[in-house]
């Protein structure tokens, strides 16, 4: 119920949105055609989702989603853990990472498809890429922020290297680990729809390419709705499963 209530607090500006768009639209304040009614775009989405377009290109968009953040979670977490054994390595490696997180995603589509083809493994290689990068950054940075004082307290009560692992390094280090599986897996959606617009003949990014292809300016708008529910709903299930796993963070009043 809590929850409810402020998700009903929070919605009031879009929901007054939406009802001074149906105005403007109905009285043509502003162009229909450009702007259509969000009853119209109601309508649109259904039938859509009856004849299974929605169904089918979101099923796809989450696929690749998915196996891209994944392997990018994977990857980049057991690299960042890998690289703080030594500092050496860390320091070395740095600017190489830096660079590439500072490089625009999409700019690489080029390369990763001249190495592995235009196929879809090539779309996910780029999604796991991304999302390994932002995970190396986050993970190192919160094993980095462990306190060390706590380490050395726990190694002097006689914890072992796993012990000391599981007990302190593990709990300092769950917060911002959430935080960057969150952000992880909006930057994979993101860069899976950016590469469905420009070179894919299905998901939820060719939607929105097809839509505006053809001028249809409703299916345009439903595609677009649709991706940012998208982010919306796992933006606040991460939510969800951080107040579940980490429970002893500390959030703001």
């Amino acid at each position: 119920m809590k929850s409810i209530g402020s998700l009903a607090r929070g919605g009031w500006l879009i929901i007054a949105i939406l009802v001074a768009w149906e105005i403007c639209s109905r009285t043509r304040l502003v162009d229909p055609l450009f702007f259509p009614a969000p009853t119209t775009l109601v309508a649109t989405f259904a039938t859509l989702t009856l004849n299974g377009t929605i169904g089918h290109q979101v099923a796809i968009t989450l696929q690749r989603t998915a196996v891209g953040f994944a392997v990018g979670v994977i990857c980049g977490a057991a690299a960042s853990a890998f690289l703080s054994l030594s500092a050496t390595l860390r320091r070395a490696s740095e600017p190489l990472i830096a660079g590439l997180y500072s490089t625009p995603r999409l700019t690489l589509l080029p390369m990763v498809m001249l190495l592995f083809g235009v196929n879809n493994f090539a779309r996910i290689v780029l999604v796991a890429l991304g999302t390994a990068l932002l995970m190396m950054i986050q993970t190192s940075d919160a094993i980095r922020a462990v306190n060390r004082d706590y380490v050395d307290l726990a190694m002097n009560y006689g914890a072992g290297r796993w012990m000391v692992i599981r007990k302190v390094y593990l709990p300092s280090c769950l917060p911002q680990i959430f935080t960057a599986l969150r952000l992880s897996f909006s930057r994979a959606l993101v860069l899976t729809i950016s590469v469905e617009l420009l070179n894919c003949d299905d998901g939820i990014g060719n939607m929105i390419w097809s839509a505006w292809q053809t001028f249809s300016i409703e299916k345009l708008y439903v595609s677009i709705a649709l991706a940012g529910a998208l982010g919306l709903t796992f933006q606040a299930l991460f939510h969800r499963l951080e107040t579940r796993f980490v429970p002893w963070k500390e959030t703001p009043a």
